[in-house]
């Protein structure tokens, strides 16, 4: 879901996150990632301006949020 919000590749991710493309391919087929892995997944996302939500009754999910550094208001 946030790879498709930003209209990433799986390269993309791979790139930003410093880790292999077949290893985003196992990661969202599944399989378990090493936590190292997964961190600089969420870290190459909030970058990014993603924000995760936690379940709440609604749901987890994603949404965007100002992107760490950014002047501009919120709005």
């Amino acid at each position: 879901m946030a790879r498709a919000a930003l209209k990433w590749g799986v390269r993309d991710l791979a790139n930003r996150a410093s880790i292999t493309a077949a290893t985003v391919t196992r990661i969202e087929a599944g399989r378990p990632g090493y936590a190292a892995t997964l961190e600089a997944i969420r870290i190459a996302f909030e970058a990014a301006g993603l924000e995760f939500i936690p379940e709440n009754g609604g749901g987890v999910g994603v949404r965007f949020s100002k992107p760490k550094g950014s002047d501009l208001p919120d709005g």
